[in-house]
């Protein structure tokens, strides 16, 4: 005899964390529910899958949202990117690294984006312009510019 039921973790060949999956009456009885990988699906156990589902969903759509309002306003967008550079050369003491990218964004642009969305292969170590793309949600990607110029010696 089949019994639902919702499972608490992440089980190998048969689901994933919140997941209702149907199993035997033995297998949930022996081996789940001891185990804690699973519980019952009554009711109340239901309603709250479904509820998390939503919620869940719900951030999602949120997530993507913020990350297509962030693309809007960085399309077509340049980002200056200070650095110190030898004298009479273009290369650059240090590097420009994904953090300095979103620091620059952050003051020029007042859009606050995770370094770690940004696709930088390297450090850039010289001046010039790169194209670097953002990763800000798993359908939405941007390919900005970023120029790197020489920082003005303060006196």
């Amino acid at each position: 005899m089949a019994m639902k039921v919702i499972l608490t973790q992440d089980v190998p060949s048969l689901g994933k964390h919140g997941e209702v999956v149907n199993v035997s009456e033995g297998y949930a009885r022996n081996y789940l529910f001891p185990r804690g990988l699973a519980i019952a699906a009554d009711k109340g156990a239901m309603k709250n899958v479904q509820l998390r589902q939503k919620q869940e969903a719900m951030r999602a759509e949120k997530a993507a949202q913020e990350a297509r309002q962030i693309a809007d306003v960085l399309r077509g967008k340049t980002v200056t990117v200070k650095a110190h550079v030898g004298k009479g050369t273009t290369k650059l003491f240090g590097a420009v690294t994904a953090q300095h990218i979103a620091d620059s964004i952050a003051q020029q642009y007042h859009v606050k984006v995770d370094k770690r969305k940004i696709g930088l292969l390297e450090p850039i170590k010289s001046l010039g312009e790169y194209e670097v793309t953002l990763h800000l949600h798993h359908d939405v990607n941007l390919t900005l510019k970023v120029e790197v110029v020489p920082q003005e010696a303060s006196a």
